[in-house]
């Protein structure tokens, strides 16, 4: 069947974040969200009718884990990144974030320090501040197309012998990136050296585009299954972000048995009732749903490229190679970041995230969020436009005066 990504719909009365905190976090309501990452298309309907069909049964009492459902989730990453795991390997966790701030808290002493490469996905910085744990930036090097590497040769100075864990966005968020084996080997070696442990972040793994392919951080050596925690979840890939079902996967032994016993004292390693139940769904129904999603994101983003190309040029739009988030260039618009934030939210009314959130090595950017029906980016690139126009329009007016 040919699923629908073009119907808008009208999210009012869902309490959705994207509407709900605009006035909140944007000074304004008026505004067209194209921000937190969630996607503005329906949930596939074998996932709704898989938890219809449950609440059709009176009761929603305690409930097991599905004995099927590591099984499941395993042969789902087979399938699709080639990565042979084993059913013991893996645990529910409350959230990815809340894996990772769970990570730190267990192997990281209070005097410790935890590596993130910015620009990054903000609580790769807040989670282990907020926990008290020093943070040491190893920013990436950005390339002449727009894209990121890894910086090893700074990595070398900033890691001492008091960083204990290092955040891996893989692939990576804002920019998108799928890393390739040898990078993903280069730093497990880096890592393994150092006694440090990887946690890699894989919740858009199954978003890779354009002929590129996620490579699971644990599966490219033996060195990186030993130091690893991969966290992952159907949330990004199928839009069920509401229903909580993240996982993390622990091929170390020592690592698992301290990671899995702290999650079962606390009772977090058990999934409420709804989220085996849409995992099962997403990964034994939605292969066909998947490939239709990712065939619209790339128009999306080859429409977001062309327009930007056509009526925007001081926007370049950095082509991801995974997710449905892209990452603006702004800096050719020759603005601050507070004047580019004024341009987005007060002039065009479109509510983005703030490249600046990423760290400093975001300044000069924005990150949209273009998984929506066409007609809504169409409506976004054309407020954007209007207003970048205005705003050319009385420069030249201030210079003629």
């Amino acid at each position: 069947m040919r699923y629908d990504f073009d119907t808008i719909i009208d999210r009012t009365g869902s309490g959705d974040l994207k509407h709900c905190v605009l006035g909140e976090r944007y000074g304004r309501s008026d505004l067209l969200p194209l921000w937190v990452a969630d996607m503005d298309f329906a949930t596939p309907s074998f996932i709704i009718d898989a938890l219809r069909k449950r609440l059709e049964h009176p009761i929603l009492g305690y409930t097991i884990t599905p004995p099927e459902l590591w099984q499941v989730v395993s042969q789902w990453i087979e399938h699709q990144h080639g990565w042979h795991t084993n059913e013991k390997w893996y645990t529910f966790i409350p959230g990815v974030v809340k894996g990772i701030g769970i990570a730190i808290n267990l192997f990281v002493a209070p005097d410790e320090k935890v590596i993130i490469q910015p620009p990054v996905y903000h609580p790769f910085r807040l989670t282990p501040q907020g926990n008290g744990r020093k943070v040491v930036y190893n920013p990436l090097r950005q390339l002449s197309d727009g894209s990121y590497e890894m910086d090893f040769e700074n990595l070398a100075q900033v890691a001492d012998d008091k960083c204990r864990l290092l955040i891996l966005s893989n692939p990576h968020n804002p920019a998108g990136i799928c890393w390739d084996r040898e990078t993903l080997r280069r730093l497990a070696h880096f890592c393994a050296e150092r006694n440090i442990i990887v946690v890699s972040d894989e919740i858009h793994s199954d978003l890779a585009l354009f002929g590129n392919k996620h490579v699971p951080f644990a599966s490219v050596s033996d060195e990186a299954a030993r130091c690893s925690i991969t966290l992952g979840a159907p949330s990004k890939t199928f839009n069920i972000a509401g229903v909580i079902s993240s996982y993390a996967i622990v091929p170390n032994e020592l690592l698992r048995r301290k990671f899995f016993s702290w999650l079962d004292v606390n009772e977090l390693s058990e999934p409420h009732l709804f989220a085996p139940i849409a995992t099962i769904a997403a990964y034994t129904q939605g292969a066909e749903w998947l490939q239709q999603l990712k065939e619209y994101l790339e128009d999306n983003i080859r429409f977001v490229e062309q327009y930007c190309r056509l009526y925007i040029p001081s926007i370049k739009p950095v082509r991801p190679q995974a997710s449905f988030l892209v990452w603006l260039d702004c800096r050719n618009l020759y603005l601050n970041q507070l004047q580019i934030v004024d341009l987005f939210v007060n002039k065009a009314h479109l509510a983005l995230n703030d490249g600046a959130m990423f760290g400093a090595e975001g300044e000069g950017f924005m990150r949209i969020n273009i998984g929506a029906p066409r007609a809504i980016l169409a409506e976004a690139l054309t407020r954007l436009s209007m207003a970048v126009e205005e705003r050319w329009a009385e420069e030249s007016l201030l210079v003629a005066i």
